[in-house]
């Protein structure tokens, strides 16, 4: 029987309850899920790459079908390396879908392959967005609910070293 490969890709800046469901759902319907932190050189980050491959490295650590990797370039490229069956593509709604349709569009143009999955977003975590936790972050406002506490602790680090001009 053929061993099911999917990856779920995003920029994961900061990670989110919201990316963590929607990660162990995933994980629950494919035999592989490989995570892949996207390094888009033309978006602007809170996170370095790298910190944000360590974040979803320690918050996924101990989920046996999960392989968090970091990746610069199309994402359409790492999946005919690792040879992946399917994209998994979290949507909150209308305009998100209407976006994630065209990219995959253009995904399986490039690799026609590969089946991409949009999976509705966990009704609890339909209002986050990685941008706007950020903010929220960065007046310190709770965010408890929004993000794990080792995300909270890192942004909460982030915001001292900006504050003191250490970066």
């Amino acid at each position: 029987m053929k061993c099911r490969i999917a990856m779920l890709p995003g920029s994961f800046d900061p990670p989110t309850n919201g990316h963590l469901n929607l990660i162990e759902r995933s994980a629950k319907l494919y035999d592989k899920l490989y995570v892949v932190v996207a390094d888009n050189v033309n978006k602007k980050t809170l996170f370095s790459a790298e910190e944000r491959l360590e974040m979803m490295s320690f918050l996924l650590n101990g989920y046996e079908n999960i392989e968090v990797c970091l990746h610069t370039g199309l994402i359409v490229e790492f999946a005919k390396e690792k040879k992946i069956d399917v994209m998994v593509r979290g949507v909150r709604a209308l305009g998100d879908f209407s976006y994630e349709f065209e990219l995959a569009m253009t995904n399986k143009q490039l690799y026609p392959e590969m089946e991409i999955m949009f999976m509705p977003t966990d009704p609890r975590y339909f209002l986050l967005r990685s941008s706007q936790i950020r903010e929220l972050a960065m007046f310190e406002a709770d965010i408890s609910t929004m993000v794990p506490d080792y995300v909270a602790k890192k942004l909460k680090e982030k915001k001292i070293k900006n504050n003191t001009g250490l970066e």
